[in-house]
């Protein structure tokens, strides 16, 4: 407990501050990719998270909305594949680049889920429009059209608060941050929100035991189960690696540069990261 506590005291003004303040401040570059015949995938390259898009006869499901800059070409892009208006959102968790426009379809009338923890989180960093409407703690089920999609908290990972969204009528996951299929992004244990190196692994194997063929990552392009149960395993290796590390004595610098060698870790990574995982699994 005491280096958990420690963790969010070093990094607790990171989230809204530093790094991240680099992002959103322009449109991103954006494509639509079709997963199935009526589940979209709105994609950019890194920053910001994808968008997961629901269509059905009842109108219009949305994993995740962008930054609020990026409205301007999420709302054309959804309107060449759909008239239906946008009923629900969930947000896989807290971060602005996954739901920084939920204010701007909340006007329109849609209603935005999250995991309880994304919330508080939201309210924390200072928010106080886009927040979600509905929480959920463990699991919920949201029933459209003639489908349905189940919400799952299974633990941390990126942040205390990341949800999956599970269609399983279509054997898809959209998985938001816990995975990351995109070189750019590696594993990015986010201490101020509440992630977890240790158990990070053990939330990816929970998430694995649902029924899907297809990912739907929260950055880069859509994966295979198989390639979401690699990437669990070397969240493990991770964890293992710096743990045995600070174990055998090893400095800040060599486990900085193992990170970048074996993890594909930038100047972005370790500022944001390190000094929380060698807290946490000393």
């Amino acid at each position: 407990m005491k280096g958990w506590i420690a963790v969010q005291g070093v990094f607790g003004l990171l989230a809204s501050t530093g790094a991240m303040a680099q992002f959103g401040a322009a449109p991103a570059e954006l494509d639509l990719v079709q997963v199935t015949d009526d589940i979209y995938v709105i994609h950019n390259d890194f920053v910001p998270g994808n968008i997961t898009v629901l269509v059905t006869d009842d109108g219009v499901l949305l994993v995740d909305t962008k930054y609020a800059i990026d409205y301007e070409n999420v709302g054309p892009m959804l309107a060449e594949i759909t008239d239906q208006p946008i009923r629900y959102i969930v947000n896989t968790h807290y971060h602005d680049d996954h739901s920084g426009a939920n204010q701007i379809f909340q006007g329109d009338g849609a209603s935005v889920f999250a995991a309880e923890n994304a919330r508080v989180k939201m309210i924390n960093s200072g928010r106080t429009d886009g927040l979600p409407d509905m929480t959920i703690e463990d699991r919920a089920t949201i029933h459209i059209g003639d489908t349905s999609v189940e919400l799952y908290y299974f633990g941390r990972s990126h942040t205390d608060g990341d949800i999956v969204a599970h269609f399983p009528d279509h054997g898809v996951l959209a998985a938001g941050d816990m995975y990351a299929n995109d070189p750019g992004t590696p594993e990015l244990v986010e201490y101020p929100g509440g992630g977890s190196a240790r158990e990070w692994p053990r939330t990816l194997t929970r998430a694995l035991g649902l029924d899907f063929d297809t990912v739907i990552p929260g950055h880069g392009t859509v994966a295979s189960r198989s390639e979401m149960a690699a990437f669990r395993d070397e969240t493990q290796r991770l964890s293992d690696l710096v743990q045995s590390m600070i174990r055998e004595g090893r400095s800040r610098a060599d486990i900085d540069a193992m990170l970048r060698s074996e993890f594909g870790f930038v100047d972005f990574h370790i500022d944001a990261s390190l000094d929380g995982l060698m807290i946490e699994l000393q």
